[in-house]
């Protein structure tokens, strides 16, 4: 399984989360809480948290395009609606969990 953690700097996190949750639950199965979502993206599972100062993001994929993909995903949409924010500095941390 591949991994990635990522995370934004924002003073906006709760907002963005909403918004981001919201629209994606137009095409994907999305649980939102108070303070994360969960998002059931077609290329593996991905959990966004927000916090005080940033938002971050905690995805699953069976394939390394999968997380390019997803990344991808995330920032096109988190730039148009933290556009009064740009440019946001994304950090991402890959990864590979061992099979069992």
């Amino acid at each position: 399984m591949f991994t990635t953690k990522g995370s934004v700097k924002t003073d906006k996190a709760a907002k963005y989360l909403v918004q981001l949750c919201k629209h994606f639950a137009h095409k994907v199965e999305v649980d939102l809480g108070e303070t994360t979502g969960n998002v059931a993206f077609p290329m593996g599972p991905c959990v966004i948290t927000a916090h005080e100062d940033r938002l971050t993001f905690d995805g699953q994929s069976h394939k390394p395009e999968g997380i390019e993909s997803m990344k991808g995903v995330i920032i096109v949409h988190l730039d148009k609606f933290a556009w009064r924010e740009a440019p946001l500095d994304y950090h991402w941390e890959d990864g590979e969990t061992p099979a069992p």
